[in-house]
């Protein structure tokens, strides 16, 4: 009989220190100025719910979607505004705009995780995560894809552990973007439908 203990996975190589500097920046530049469109938004809430209204919905909508993601923890109701929208136009369009918008934010906690800035306490959630993606690989996409489906407050930290673990950025966009499209669609017909509740509920 072998005494032979299961090797953990290897952590993963750093970047390169010219890399790891332009994240840096970068990462801090997108949670700046999230910060500061969260704050404009919550104090322009009425010119939110008119523009939501024009020909200009979708633009606006889309860059909302990519505010309410790149916040870090910062709470945004980006899917009651998907249901705002979507009560207005097509539900369709509204979900696959603002899950676009919100896959792109999300690239703020990758980005967070990826240059090790520790923006964000090592949480046990975010522990658990790190450590399940780490130990099934394989299974990763499917990890991100569920939270990014599921309304939630912990998606931040799954991004952050992708970045730190450096799963393919292309793998971790696919992956939310499906969850996230799906999400917004959904919530987008409960506007159409006109289901407030679940914008009360989860926005």
């Amino acid at each position: 009989m072998s005494d032979e203990t299961p090797q953990q996975p290897s952590p993963p190589p750093p970047p390169s220190t010219r890399n790891l500097r332009l994240v840096q920046v970068m990462t801090v530049v997108i949670i700046i100025a999230a910060v500061a469109g969260t704050v404009w938004l919550r104090e322009n809430e009425e010119l939110v719910r008119r523009i939501a209204q024009s020909p200009f919905a979708l633009p606006a909508l889309f860059v909302v979607s990519v505010v309410s993601s790149a916040t870090l923890f910062l709470p945004v109701p980006g899917l009651a505004i998907t249901t705002l929208v979507g009560s207005i136009i097509s539900p369709l369009a509204v979900g696959i705009v603002a899950g676009v918008g919100q896959t792109l934010g999300e690239l703020s906690g990758y980005m967070a995780g990826y240059s090790g800035q520790g923006l964000v306490n090592r949480t046990q959630f975010y522990e658990r995560i790190e450590g399940w993606m780490r130990r099934k690989e394989k299974m990763s996409e499917l990890v991100i894809f569920a939270l990014a489906l599921i309304p939630n407050p912990f998606f931040d930290a799954a991004g952050m552990a992708a970045g730190a673990l450096r799963f393919p950025a292309w793998k971790y966009l696919v992956a939310a973007g499906l969850g996230k499209i799906i999400k917004n669609i959904l919530f987008a017909y409960g506007g159409a439908l006109s289901l407030d509740w679940i914008a009360r509920l989860f926005g």
